[in-house]
């Protein structure tokens, strides 16, 4: 079992930049795929990115792809999402998910959930 805790979130202008952060407790943290996902009011939660368990390959929907990038550092348990060239439409709470079995795209794909940070950009 995973706990997880978004940091970083916060009001930024357009154009801007955000890193947010997600940090782990629990055992084998290398051992989980570990995505992104967004959600703003009375929309779905929508996918943002993944990496796999180790870092090696990630990927992106193209509504964020050369704009967002994941990573992770398992020797801290932490996973980020750098966010570059903001735009007002990716408001939203973000969350970090966990998962033992792989890295999809689909929310119901991750069993661990952190509470998720708020970002909003301005016009």
């Amino acid at each position: 079992q995973v706990q997880l805790v978004e940091s970083g979130g916060g009001l930024v202008p357009a154009g801007g930049s955000l890193r947010l952060s997600c940090a782990a407790s629990g055992r084998a943290f290398s051992s989980y795929a570990m995505g992104w996902f967004r959600q703003a009011p009375g929309k779905e939660r929508e996918f943002v990115a993944a990496i796999s368990w180790g870092g090696s390959s990630s990927y992106y929907p193209d509504s964020v792809k050369g704009r967002f990038t994941i990573s992770r550092d398992d020797a801290k348990k932490t996973v980020y999402l750098q966010m570059n060239s903001l735009k007002p439409g990716n408001t939203a709470v973000y969350y970090c998910a966990a998962d033992l079995r792989g890295w999809g795209s689909g929310p119901n794909e991750y069993e661990y959930w952190g509470q998720g940070t708020q970002v909003t950009v301005s016009s």
